[in-house]
């Protein structure tokens, strides 16, 4: 997700999913988790959005057009932010948000 001016967040549901993936055998790292984030995230410059319950809130209100539940926190999450996401999926443009990519 960007801001107006920029900055880029990655939302915890992000990263979160990717530890599920890893936990599961669905996803290989050459790293361990711990240096990935380091060296994905951090490095880059990039901050975490931590999800408060204002993005939780929002959920129940998001029409499901996406399954995903990752998908949807951060799509909440970009409502309550007015921030647009990054994403290849063009179901998030059903959504009130502004998908970039």
């Amino acid at each position: 997700m960007t801001t107006p001016n920029n900055r880029v967040f990655v939302s915890t549901a992000s990263h979160w999913e990717i530890a599920i993936k890893i936990s599961t055998g669905k996803l290989k790292l050459a790293e361990p988790f711990p240096d990935f984030v380091q060296h994905a995230i951090t490095d880059n410059g990039f901050a975490i959005l931590p999800i408060e319950p204002r993005h939780t809130a929002e959920l129940i209100a998001l029409p499901y057009h996406h399954r995903d539940p990752f998908d949807r926190m951060i799509v909440a999450q970009a409502v309550v932010e007015t921030m647009p996401i990054i994403s290849v999926d063009p179901i998030l443009d059903s959504y009130p948000i502004r998908r970039l990519w």
